[in-house]
């Protein structure tokens, strides 16, 4: 289960967060300007064996497959700048209206959105780039082929073409370790946008205005329901349940001194045994952290009368510390739910 706090702290927080995700996305725009050039540079090693294998074999020249290598490569290039401007964009934005009010959130969110759009178009354009650089290996890989047969009718010129051959070979398992990388570098971008628009989700829950339904108290930015009756522990969770919400989740001291205060008698909380003897764990499956008992649990110190004490119970004294008790015993609650 989430938790909000102070709105200051929490923008300052996704400013920090956006600002790292920011940086880790120029790193890896200029290693993947890096890797372009690489292989670029390997394209023209292949393009130059290619032409002595022709002058070897006298075949007829061939410009489409240039122009098609050297297009993948502007693209490539052009891409790179596109979406680190895009990027860089982003981050001058965010940097400049991160402390604004809910409307200034609001632009953020149109923003982010814009950008998040125009990253991804990018990573598509990479991946079509990364389809016709393939497409050019097949084809540089048939040629290959094509004058490994030609070498066959020349014997004067067998052991160059073995050469070149080995040289085509060790270049296009390089291009290919580069395209290899590329999708690396675009599995991290998309790791990096994936956190953008957590934070983006962040900042649109922050701009709405919290408020609990009537009955409910409020604390930060969840809401809170004291029952006024009592049941077993999971007859109260199904109450819970059908008001939209769950047994209460304690997860700070804060918390914990404000349910202390509002309860008159013992009361079921959200903690729990039952699974697995000794090891407690909240409704959400998120293990215990922060515990806050008086000397327990005992689990009924191995009195046949108590019998297994598996759930846990908020009392009403000693700073309103937690005991376990049996499930079926009848106790008032308190529900949880995100304002």
């Amino acid at each position: 289960m989430f938790r909000h706090h102070d709105s200051a702290a929490e923008l300052s927080s996704i400013k920090d967060n956006l600002t790292e995700c920011l940086r880790a996305a120029e790193d890896k725009l200029t290693s993947v300007s890096e890797e372009r050039d690489l292989l670029n540079s390997s394209l023209t090693q292949l393009t130059e064996e290619m032409d002595r294998l022709q002058r070897l074999s006298k075949p007829s020249p061939s410009s489409s497959e240039s122009r098609s290598h050297g297009a993948a490569v502007v693209s490539l290039g052009l891409l790179s700048v596109f979406l680190l401007a895009g990027l860089v964009g982003l981050g001058v934005h965010h940097h400049h209206s991160a402390r604004g009010s809910a409307a200034e959130l609001s632009s953020i969110k149109d923003n982010l959105t814009e950008c998040l759009r125009a990253a991804e178009d990018k990573l598509t354009s990479v991946s079509e780039e990364r389809d016709l650089l393939n497409s050019s290996l097949t084809q540089l890989t048939e040629e290959m082929d094509r004058l490994q047969r030609l070498s066959k009718l020349n014997h004067d010129s067998a052991a160059e073409l073995s050469s070149i051959k080995d040289n085509l070979t060790e270049c296009l398992r390089a291009a290919e370790d580069k395209l290899t990388s590329v999708s690396e570098e675009r599995d991290l971008l998309n790791s990096s946008l994936t956190q953008l628009t957590e934070e983006m989700d962040r900042l649109q829950r922050l701009s709405k205005p919290k408020t609990c339904p009537a009955g409910w108290k409020t604390l930060s930015s969840s809401c809170y329901f004291l029952s006024s009756r009592s049941d077993s522990w999971e007859q109260s969770r199904e109450d819970c349940r059908d008001k939209g919400a769950d047994l209460v989740v304690i997860d700070s001291l804060e918390e914990q001194k404000f349910l202390s205060s509002i309860i008159k008698q013992r009361t079921w909380i959200g903690l729990h045994d039952r699974v697995d003897e000794g090891s407690w764990k909240w409704i959400d499956g998120t293990p215990l952290t922060q515990a806050y008992w008086d000397s327990q649990p005992d689990n009924g110190g191995g009195d046949p009368q108590w019998g297994e004490e598996d759930c846990a119970e908020l009392v009403d004294f000693a700073g309103g510390n937690w005991n376990d008790v049996r499930c079926s015993d009848l106790k008032p609650w308190i529900c949880e739910n995100l304002a």
